[in-house]
């Protein structure tokens, strides 16, 4: 039989989270760090990081060619980011790759309407006046005929990268 006050002592000695846990945890930190480590300092400076060594041993990373010393500074970022506030720094982050996901969205679907103007002509252009009223036909008209010509000729997709720009400026406007 136990004794009630066996089990009590080892409630007491696990209360703590598993080593595993703690492991997972402190790796999570330092791929954390390691995705810092792939940002430009323009984008370095929208995270709200507030520990200096943080930035620095950040910065410093470019610097590092040897693979085991960027192992190690790797592991040296981990230990950092265990001191600052990570919920924040990951947010950001997230918001940072949420807003490049959108924007490459938006990029491949002009992509995809400039190949369906390019591909349909006229009802391609109808598309596209049918979205943005500001849209000017005859241009649309040209850039097409001009792609045609290119296609025909074996010319370099000038026209297209001019009708993809023209849509680009249609939907910042």
């Amino acid at each position: 039989m136990h004794d009630t006050h066996d089990i009590d002592d080892l409630d007491e000695e696990f209360s703590g989270p598993s080593k595993s846990a703690v492991k997972r945890q402190m790796t999570a930190l330092q791929e954390l760090g390691e995705s810092l480590t792939k940002l430009s300092k323009k984008q370095l400076a929208n995270v709200p990081i507030d520990d200096e060594r943080l930035i620095e041993a950040v910065l410093e990373t470019h610097r590092i060619s040897s693979k085991n010393a960027r192992k190690r500074h790797m592991q040296f970022i981990g230990k950092l980011m265990r001191e600052v506030d990570s919920d924040a720094i990951s947010a950001a982050m997230e918001a940072m790759y949420r807003h490049k996901q959108e924007s490459d969205n938006k990029f491949h679907a002009l992509e995809i309407l400039r190949d369906n103007i390019l591909e349909q002509g006229q009802a391609g252009i109808e598309q596209v006046v049918a979205r943005w009223s500001n849209a000017d036909r005859q241009q649309l008209r040209q850039m097409v005929l001009q792609h045609q010509r290119e296609a025909k000729n074996n010319k370099p997709p000038a026209a297209s990268r001019k009708l993809f720009k023209y849509l680009r400026q249609l939907q910042e406007g």
